[in-house]
């Protein structure tokens, strides 16, 4: 199966100043994981986190170790990741979100 990459535009909410909308690569690699979606910021930020997390979490408040998400109004998605050097939280336009999970429930179908 192909990789499936996406470059969304996401605010780092947890910055001190805004930078703006920063580019966040979205990843999806089936032969590798396929239950779990990658976040990377510009940098060397990278989070790997369960794909079904992020659907869910697009609907209603869900969460799974150190990662949350949650809808931000109607147009809006929050994702919120904890580590040991603090906690980064990231504000999406959830359709980039959700056009993603299309793209990776195409390359792969769940096998429940």
């Amino acid at each position: 199966m192909a990789v499936i990459e996406q470059y969304a535009r996401a605010h780092v909410v947890t910055d001190d100043e805004d930078p703006g909308a920063v580019p966040v690569l979205l990843r999806y690699d089936p032969d590798r994981d396929p239950r779990s979606v990658r976040i990377g910021l510009p940098g060397t930020h990278e989070w790997t986190f369960s794909r079904a997390l992020l659907e869910r979490g697009l609907r209603a408040p869900a969460e799974s170790g150190a990662v949350r998400v949650w809808p931000c109004g109607r147009v809006q998605a929050v994702v919120e990741f904890h580590s040991d050097s603090g906690v980064d939280v990231l504000q999406f336009d959830a359709k980039a979100l959700v056009r993603f999970l299309r793209r990776t429930y195409t390359a792969e179908p769940v096998h429940n």
